[in-house]
């Protein structure tokens, strides 16, 4: 967002053009006059415009007179636009200082005129402060629409700040939630593992160490192979615990390795399934992990849920949910067909 700054810069550019285009079009009004008058007749006798040197003197003065006046009008309500102080005041100001300051340069630059015509060069003082008074209008004019445009700007840009401000917390909040729960998931494994089988105890805390270096980086996006390779990492520590009330599959298409996903997703979900579905060995949970052409990864699993007691409440999910909200502006999918729970999370687009 570019922000239209009431700076002394933009007041001469302001002036600059204003006076281009003001003294433009009284040059035109001057040659259509002297053509009138010319054709038709009025005057005996009319010099051509500009033919002589005390006219080019004076539209060369009425060209640095409007820059001046436009200038220093622009200039000081700039100023005084974005000075710290009640609104109502600064409109006083700037309109009194517009007032003032038009009447002194109008005749000042009357004054110029008049000694000028000593050199030969006439101009009607009525017209003069007309002029000027114009001026003095367009420049209030312009002041408030500019101030008003950087007002709006800048009150949109700091909005924008905010949210984007607002929505790095809240993600970073949701991010740091992961590893604790994560942690405490993994101690209590561990705890019953080892009362289980040392060996298995050991091999576990490995691939838990291995697990945890990946926990640890500081990554707001990750490569879908990283994913998928602490996913497995992850689920291998599953099967150390479960044996064969739990199994996995993946049918990943390797072109999309390259894709980016958000850290953890993977393994959230696989911990869902595995948190609020029942596993026996008759009948072992299965837990698909599959990719479509369409650059979506599917998480599904069949339904066999726990009681409400001891399938916990959710959290992973919804913490998931909320962190591709805020990420990448999308919703993951949920569904619940044939017995069969799934959930759909986006890759990032191609690079």
């Amino acid at each position: 967002m570019v922000i239209q700054r009431l700076s002394y810069r933009n007041a001469f550019y302001i002036a600059l053009v204003f006076s281009i285009l003001f003294n433009t079009i009284l040059l035109l009004m001057f040659f259509y006059v002297r053509s009138v008058a010319i054709s038709s007749g009025a005057f005996e006798y009319v010099q051509t415009p500009i033919s002589t040197h005390s006219e080019i003197i004076q539209l060369a003065t009425n060209f640095i007179n409007t820059l001046i006046m436009s200038f220093i009008l622009c200039a000081v309500n700039f100023k005084l636009l974005t000075t710290d102080i009640k609104q109502k005041t600064r409109v006083i100001l700037v309109i009194a200082s517009t007032a003032i300051l038009t009447v002194f340069l109008s005749y000042l630059f009357a004054g110029i005129q008049l000694y000028l015509r000593d050199f030969g060069i006439w101009v009607s003082l009525r017209g003069f402060i007309m002029r000027d008074i114009f001026i003095g209008l367009f420049v209030l004019l312009i002041s408030f629409l500019m101030y008003a445009v950087t007002r709006q700007q800048q009150t949109a840009l700091e909005n924008e700040i905010l949210v984007a401000e607002n929505m790095r917390t809240r993600y970073e909040v949701l991010k740091n939630q992961v590893d604790p729960h994560f942690l405490f998931n993994s101690l209590n494994t561990l705890n019953t593992l080892i009362k289980i089988d040392v060996d298995k105890a050991q091999q576990y805390v490995q691939e838990l160490s291995l697990v945890f270096r990946y926990t640890l980086q500081n990554k707001e996006v990750i490569s879908l192979e990283e994913e998928l390779k602490f996913t497995r990492a992850y689920c291998n520590l599953m099967q150390i615990r479960y044996g064969e009330s739990l199994n996995f599959e993946y049918k990943i298409d390797a072109n999309l390795y390259g894709r980016n996903i958000i850290p953890l997703s993977l393994q959230v979900l696989v911990e869902n399934a595995i948190k609020h579905n029942v596993l026996t060995t008759r009948e072992p949970l299965i837990i698909s992990i599959i990719s479509d052409d369409k650059g979506a990864i599917s998480v599904s699993n069949s339904i066999r849920l726990k009681t409400e007691g001891e399938s916990g409440e959710g959290i992973g999910l919804i913490n998931l949910s909320e962190r591709y909200r805020l990420m990448w502006h999308k919703d993951i999918v949920i569904s619940q067909n044939n017995g069969i729970f799934c959930v759909k999370i986006f890759l990032s687009e191609q690079t």
